[in-house]
């Protein structure tokens, strides 16, 4: 099943990122593609008052690790996907990212981030989109085509 919802999920992702309609796609898989913003040498889980659930750290290349998220805001009543890519290299590393967020019985949608160079010694995150939902989401989510696996339900 993990397979089928990142096939889909990146499938309905470049779809959205190359601007195609797709009729089986829900409204969220159609606004868009994600976005990446540089943290720098600051962690973004622990820099943020929302709560992430993330899967577990994942090599992409020697000294480039990506993980896939799903976040909550503090609020509780807003929900987006992530993957978070961490740079230990002392060169600019470039990587592309994608995402799904889904319920346990729907999927929310999926989105993708282009290829963008991470900083050195630094961290990116390729956000989705922030949907309202209280009930429990995770993401399914890949860094540079390696498969980063499924966070926990947030």
């Amino acid at each position: 099943m993990r397979v089928t919802r990142m096939v889909a999920a990146l499938t309905a992702a470049v779809t959205a990122t190359l601007g195609l309609s797709l009729a089986t796609a829900g409204s969220a898989a159609a606004a868009g593609g994600g976005s990446w913003h540089a943290y720098g040498n600051t962690n973004p889980i622990t820099s943020s008052s929302s709560t992430w659930r993330c899967a577990g750290t994942v090599p992409v290349a020697t000294d480039v690790s990506a993980q896939v998220c799903a976040i909550r805001s503090s609020g509780g009543g807003a929900v987006q996907g992530a993957v978070i890519v961490r740079n230990n290299r002392s060169s600019l590393y470039s990587v592309q990212a994608a995402m799904d967020l889904a319920t346990p019985s729907a999927s929310l949608g999926a989105w993708a981030c282009p290829s963008s160079g991470v900083g050195a010694t630094s961290w990116s995150v390729c956000f989705g989109p922030t949907l309202s939902q209280s009930g429990p989401v995770n993401s399914v989510g890949e860094a540079n085509n390696v498969n980063l696996g499924m966070s926990p339900n947030v």
